[in-house]
């Protein structure tokens, strides 16, 4: 399937289209940190891991982080655990494949998600195309990219099987990056509440970031997973020696 606009990023970005970047980044982040934080109920847990690794990584270490697809709005509305300091930081935000056929299908929608580092991925095209490309360009400079392995929005919950891009970025990256699986519960909960009590109580949303214990946890009526924080040096040479 095609690209239906034209290919949205510059070869070098000039200085409006970085002040328009960081506008767009801003913005956005700040609205989810209002949405995630005030509008609904929020459990973090470990979200100084995350921190940590977006404000004191080693310069080139880039940083992959995967999570599970709950909702349409997965992306912004989980970034609205971060500090403002974060959002309004464009260099150290996450870069993200984006399905084409939802978010780039008209040259004005191009060039707000592509302001807003999101990178077109066109469904069938499979791994070795210009977005998976340039995804893993922006790994190999150290940046973090952000990932959902499900490939698409999970309405069901069930376990699927993740999408082959996410080892081709392992594979091929030619640092070592830091691998964060993040797991989110009650993005498709916010609103209902709202709806069955009549507005009388905000829903409640729950997001984990993970440390180097694994761990599950029972809280609120939904189950949290926390898994493992893996070097992806340590990985790699592990893989080599099994």
């Amino acid at each position: 399937m095609p690209l239906e606009v034209k290919w949205p990023f510059p070869p070098a970005p000039s200085l409006p289209w970085n002040l328009a970047s960081r506008l767009v980044m801003g913005l956005v982040g700040s609205y989810s940190c209002f949405w995630t934080r005030y509008m609904n109920k929020l459990n973090i847990h470990n979200k100084e891991v995350l921190y940590e690794l977006i404000d004191k990584r080693e310069p080139g270490t880039p940083l992959l982080t995967v999570s599970n697809h709950q909702s349409c709005m997965d992306d912004p509305h989980l970034w609205g655990i971060l500090k403002f300091r974060h959002v309004w930081n464009v260099q150290k935000l996450r870069w993200t494949p984006t399905a084409s056929d939802i978010c780039f299908t008209q040259e004005l929608h191009s060039r707000f998600f592509s302001l807003g580092r999101c990178v077109p991925v066109c469904r069938g095209d499979g791994v070795y195309q210009k977005g998976m490309d340039y995804i893993l360009e922006k790994l190999n400079h150290g940046d973090w990219v952000h990932v959902f392995p499900e490939g698409k929005v999970n309405m069901t919950q069930e376990f699927m099987r993740f999408k082959w891009g996410v080892g081709r970025l392992l594979a091929e990256c030619r640092l070592h990056p830091i691998i964060l699986p993040l797991w989110h519960v009650g993005e498709t909960r916010i609103g209902e509440e709202e709806q069955n009590r009549g507005m009388e109580s905000p829903a409640e949303k729950e997001a984990v970031e993970v440390n180097s214990d694994c761990w599950m946890r029972k809280r609120g009526g939904a189950l949290v997973l926390s898994i493992l924080v893996w070097e992806g040096h340590a990985l790699a040479k592990a893989l080599r020696h099994s």
